[in-house]
């Protein structure tokens, strides 16, 4: 078991994060004017859909913003004093898609009988024209909570079609984060269709909640596929410093609260240890933390040195991460984009592009390719 020492945070930056001229892309703004980006979805080579955190989804056709929202979005619960939690979140498309139209929104959702109560729901529901037809709700964290923050949130769909979906600890239960009775800090595993899957790894056991896949999570915002269709990659929001890259494995505890690289707001330890038996340990971290929003496994052919890297948006104090991985582990870490401040989401688009939201109620969508 590793103690935790207090030290002064602006000694403890991770060693190989460079800023970096290395890396030579060009960029272009897709879209403007966009209120608090948050979710990307690339359905074509000419049209992407984008949610806002307001409660608007929107289209990117052929580089340009449909100015009409598509219509039959659920209300919002968005937390009111600056429009960075819950609302409009992560949107993704049914791997099928191309037959079935079928995307996927998760959102903050106000209690129907306690407005003071809110929870993070994920509905399902197909595209046709401007509008979002036979919606249906498929998760819903449970219990509801009266606070307004760390929804997690973010939607991944794995190789043999099934997703999963991250829950936040909502800040102030994070004890609930060790508990199988709860979606407080969990990774949910479902079909398609909301219904759970046979071989989840806590189905029929007491107590426990048989959506689980993974538990003891903070607020872990960023997922993404590796390029081998097997690794899951994920990343959270630490306390003060502390946040983490993990590597997400079936039934496993990454051990939040009870071991941490960060300590409170306060300037108190959350715990005095780093590991423990039994626990997962990160595949990485940072302290001071940067507030990871987004994450991306590069895939495509524009940038060859990219390849399998992966790459975090950061909103704190704002910039695009590179990591290039060997065996799973960080080798290197180079800082692109300082200039744009707080960025929201980072994907792969068709072209082999990358496609960034930048945070703020002019938010963008700015592309980074190369001739």
């Amino acid at each position: 078991m590793r103690l935790h020492f207090l030290l002064p945070l602006v000694l403890i930056l991770f060693a190989n994060a460079v800023i970096s001229s290395d890396s030579e892309f060009k960029m272009e703004t897709l879209a403007e004017g966009l209120d608090h980006a948050w979710g990307i979805a690339v359905v074509s080579d000419n049209e992407i859909l984008v949610t806002e955190g307001v409660g608007r989804l929107r289209r990117i056709i052929d580089g340009q913003l449909d100015p009409v929202p598509i219509k039959g979005i659920p209300s919002v619960f968005l937390y009111p004093a600056d429009l960075t939690q819950g609302g409009l979140c992560d949107v993704a498309l049914h791997p099928r898609y191309n037959e079935n139209q079928l995307i996927y929104l998760s959102f903050g959702e106000a209690d129907k009988d306690d407005p003071s109560l809110n929870a993070m729901t994920v509905i399902r529901g197909r595209l046709e024209g401007h509008n979002l037809v036979d919606v249906k709700q498929i998760f819903k964290a449970e219990p509801p909570r009266k606070t307004a923050a760390h929804y997690g949130a973010r939607i991944l769909f794995l190789g043999d079609g099934t997703m999963l979906i991250t829950s936040g600890d909502g800040f102030n239960y994070r004890d609930q984060a060790q508990t199988l009775d709860n979606h407080v800090g969990k990774i949910v595993r479902l079909n398609d269709d909301g219904s759970i899957p046979d071989d989840n790894p806590f189905v029929g056991i007491k107590d426990a909640l048989p959506d689980i896949w993974s538990f003891g999570h903070r607020n872990p915002t960023g997922m993404a596929l590796g390029n081998d269709g097997m690794t899951i990659f994920e990343h959270e929001h630490g306390p003060q410093g502390g946040d983490e890259l993990n590597i997400v494995n079936i039934g496993k505890n990454y051990g939040w609260p009870l071991i941490t690289y960060g300590i409170d707001y306060s300037g108190s330890f959350i715990s005095p240890f780093t590991e423990s038996e039994g626990l997962e340990q990160p595949v990485t971290y940072w302290t001071p933390s940067i507030a990871p929003s987004a994450l991306a496994v590069y895939r495509g052919e524009m940038f060859p040195d990219w390849k399998d890297n992966l790459f975090v948006t950061a909103m704190v104090p704002g910039d695009l991460r590179r990591l290039t991985m060997v065996d799973n582990k960080v080798v290197d870490q180079e800082i692109l984009l300082p200039e744009l401040g707080r960025l929201r989401n980072v994907v792969n688009s068709s072209d082999g592009s990358l496609l960034i939201a930048t945070d703020g109620p002019d938010g963008k969508i700015i592309r980074l390719y190369k001739d």
